[in-house]
């Protein structure tokens, strides 16, 4: 097993990674955020990646995800930490708490831009639960853990298990009326990032788990015009230390990862182009995705 964390806003390192290494990865889909970090992190092997790049260079709405996850798939990653800000929409989920998420509402436009299917080969996965459940318990139990160690009088934060992200696109925030909708539909956070993540990991056959970090209440609430600036970075930078923490209490449980989970036969019965169809260019492409079902093996004939 191999953990993969993807950093959100303000997450561009992870303390404590030994034997460090450095991986730039090439892709069929282009650059990925950044160099991949590679090492151990308490006992498990390791690779971290900022979404936004060092020094956060790269908008929500300019992230190659493609790329990002095929590199992670490239590296043996087996299961996908992501740690990630996120707006409340809910005034029982305050600032810096955090909620494992483990549902999604898209409300990007960007569908071809999730898959890596396509361009002569189509596949449909099955995405009603589009978080790896078990994962999302591992990493639950971590977050407790790691809220225990928060010394804050002001605010101890608290876990939530489940919640429905609304993934918008950006790169402005919510108007007013979008907010009051989304909390109509009765969704906990919103953000920017996440769905596509998921849905390329489970196309890549890969857990994936998203704990979103409370940074503030979106702007439907009655006090968003008093808050400042000042309190804003303060939640922002509670929540990096807190992050951290959970990420270090998951690679400390990595012995629960479970090797046979669903996640990773996610594409089995899935692609449902024929596979005299599925070219050699195709199988080479997407080889780190769809190689144990479809191999290079005599492929040479396909073309």
């Amino acid at each position: 097993m191999k953990l993969g964390i993807i950093g959100g806003s303000g997450l561009y390192e992870i303390d404590g990674i030994e034997n460090l290494g450095n991986e730039t990865i090439n892709t069929p889909f282009g650059h990925p955020s950044d160099d991949y970090v590679t090492g151990t992190l308490n006992g498990a092997d390791a690779v971290f990646l900022p979404r936004h790049g060092k020094g956060h260079t790269i908008l929500p709405g300019e992230i190659n995800h493609k790329a990002n996850i095929y590199g992670m798939k490239k590296l043996g990653v087996t299961h996908i930490l992501s740690v990630s800000a996120v707006g409340s929409l809910k005034e029982e989920l305050p600032p810096r708490d955090v909620v494992i998420v483990d549902q999604f509402f898209d409300r990007t436009k960007k569908g071809l831009d999730h898959t890596f299917f396509g361009n002569g080969i189509a596949g449909h996965i099955g995405f009603g639960n589009p978080v790896c459940g078990e994962f999302a318990k591992v990493t639950f139990q971590a977050a407790q853990e790691a809220a225990k160690e928060i010394n804050d009088p002001g605010h101890t934060p608290t876990i939530h298990m489940g919640g429905t992200y609304v993934n918008m696109e950006g790169p402005a925030f919510s108007t007013k009326a979008e907010s009051l909708v989304y909390r109509s539909f009765g969704h906990d956070v919103i953000g920017m990032t996440n769905l596509a993540e998921a849905k390329l990991a489970r196309e890549a056959e890969m857990c994936y788990c998203s704990a979103a970090m409370v940074t503030d209440f979106d702007c439907w609430h009655p006090d968003h015009d008093h808050v400042t600036v000042d309190l804003i970075i303060e939640n922002f930078q509670a929540n990096v230390l807190l992050g951290k923490k959970i990420i270090s209490h998951v690679a400390s449980s990595h012995a629960e990862f479970k090797e046979d989970c669903a996640c990773h036969r996610a594409l089995a019965g899935a692609i449902i182009t024929s596979p005299e169809r599925i070219t050699w260019k195709i199988r080479e492409r997407l080889a780190p995705i769809i190689g144990k079902y479809f191999p290079m093996k005599n492929a040479e004939a396909l073309d």
